[in-house]
């Protein structure tokens, strides 16, 4: 399914990547995840927006597989390693004040008994400005003080900074006990984003926006972050994931998948998580409270004593309820 607000990807996913797949043999779906990039020249539209509908499509034959065979998705990748995963509230706004910040995403972590939470700081590709005024520091003062010293913090900046800002941000955040910061600086500066990590001792995340494996390597060679953070749609689904997980491993970077999603779409990042060695980082679960009620799809995923637990049924181990699945347009 394609949510609300992406509906500009259609086109790509109905005539690039659909059409691939239609007489393959789903069991080979390693090898068609590569040879899709080279068909009808799609390394021309390389990036987040032709993964990301590449990830549909491999999550949905995913599915079948694991309801053709009787198993869990998990399973499918070679076996679940853990039946539940924590969890860390991720907070996806800048617009609230530090004040309505505290008390919204308080209502998510009282909700999930989560151990840990994502506060977003700075502006969003900024260029050192902040949301508003003072919010940055403001909203971490006052997140350590609302929930204490045992609270894991982390904070993300979607770059918001060029390296020497970073670095004095940097200070108030070590300050007040932040465990990792997340894209200081422009995702597309690795060479500033390295800087930061270099200097500092907190540990500098990265990645979401990414979907080359070369770069991802180049990350972790260079050790560009100290962690690293695909996106289970941008990187392209469960099969890219986990082939930058095998990097991470190789040069000793732990990893954790950005999947700031509520809803269906959570039960990808769940079974991979499920899958993974070690998951030195919770997984990442929005705080957002839904738009709309999430009664079309079940079991829901969700989030009880900062856990939530790994679907059991075959394939992703959810079904969406008949009325929505009736009203699905069939794509050619």
């Amino acid at each position: 399914m394609i949510n609300e607000g992406r509906h500009f990807l259609t086109a790509m996913l109905q005539e690039r990547i659909l059409p691939f797949f239609v007489g393959r043999d789903a069991r080979d779906l390693e090898t068609l995840v590569d040879e899709i990039y080279v068909y009808k020249w799609n390394y021309k539209y390389a990036g987040s927006a032709f993964w990301t509908t590449v990830a549909w499509a491999e999550a949905a034959l995913f599915d079948l597989l694991g309801k053709a065979t009787g198993k869990p998705v998990a399973d499918l990748l070679g076996g679940r390693r853990r039946n539940k995963v924590p969890v860390y509230v991720s907070s996806l706004i800048r617009e609230t004040s530090a004040e309505e910040e505290i008390e919204w995403v308080g209502r998510r972590i009282e909700q999930t008994k989560a151990k840990a939470v994502k506060l977003k700081i700075g502006g969003r590709l900024s260029r050192n400005a902040d949301a508003s005024p003072g919010r940055s520091e403001r909203l971490i003062a006052l997140a350590r003080k609302a929930w204490g010293s045992e609270m894991k913090l982390y904070v993300d900046a979607n770059g918001s900074y060029d390296a020497p800002h970073a670095l004095e941000v940097a200070k108030m955040l070590k300050e007040h006990g932040v465990v990792f910061f997340e894209e200081p600086c422009p995702f597309e500066d690795l060479d500033a984003t390295k800087v930061v990590a270099d200097v500092l001792d907190m540990p500098v995340a990265g990645g979401e926006q990414d979907a080359s494996l070369p770069r991802f390597e180049y990350m972790a060679r260079n050790r560009v972050v100290d962690i690293l953070q695909p996106d289970m749609l941008y990187n392209g689904g469960f099969i890219r994931n986990h082939r930058t997980n095998v990097i991470a491993g190789h040069y000793g970077l732990p990893l954790t998948p950005h999947s700031p999603y509520l809803g269906p779409r959570q039960a990808l990042t769940t079974h991979f998580c499920a899958t993974l060695r070690e998951l030195p980082i919770e997984m990442e679960y929005a705080a957002a409270l839904p738009k709309h009620p999430m009664d079309w799809y079940s079991p829901q995923i969700e989030v009880k004593d900062g856990l939530v637990a790994v679907p059991t049924g075959p394939g992703l181990g959810i079904e969406f309820v008949p009325e929505v699945v009736n009203g699905l347009q069939i794509v050619d």
